[in-house]
């Protein structure tokens, strides 16, 4: 392998010049652990009884439901990790919207629209926002949020 030729960054996100209003794309799905659920609760202090007690509440949910902000942790994890890494500069706004629980074993997953693309006046970034659309495992529609982040251009200094 000769060293004079470039390498390319694994794992590299997407620049804002790399997406367009319209876009649309599929995280891997992920599933929810007790685990999870155990180490969230306990970081965040997130101490409730549907959380703590294996036992349903009367006339609650049935299962082991997760708070909706682990949910929204576990998607923004896998974004992290694909769609914006090393190109994430900020996360400026976020609106979220509950449509059914998400328990322990639940598989979740997220398709991710990119809705506008607005260039700033420095530095090469741009303003992206999106609409998230999470799913479980039966392809039915748990949480959408939508989020507006800053995100690095080609042209960015790093």
């Amino acid at each position: 392998m000769s060293d004079t030729k470039p390498v390319q960054q694994l794992g590299q996100g997407f620049y804002w010049q790399d997406l367009e209003p319209g876009q649309r794309l599929k995280t891997f799905r992920r599933t929810v652990t007790e685990a999870d659920l155990v180490g969230f609760i306990g970081v965040t202090g997130m101490l409730e009884v549907m959380f703590i007690d294996s036992e349903p509440l009367e006339g609650g949910i049935a299962g082991r439901p997760v708070p909706a902000a682990l949910t929204y942790t576990l998607i923004e994890g896998l974004l992290l990790q694909t769609m914006i890494q090393g190109t994430g500069l900020a996360m400026l706004e976020l609106t979220q919207k509950i449509h059914a629980p998400v328990l322990v074993n639940d598989r979740i997953y997220a398709i991710v629209e990119v809705d506008n693309i607005r260039p700033t006046s420095k530095g090469g970034r741009a303003i992206v926002d999106s609409t998230i659309k999470v799913y479980n495992q039966r392809d039915e529609l748990v949480m959408t949020y939508t989020a507006r982040r800053m995100l690095a251009g080609r042209n960015h200094a790093t």
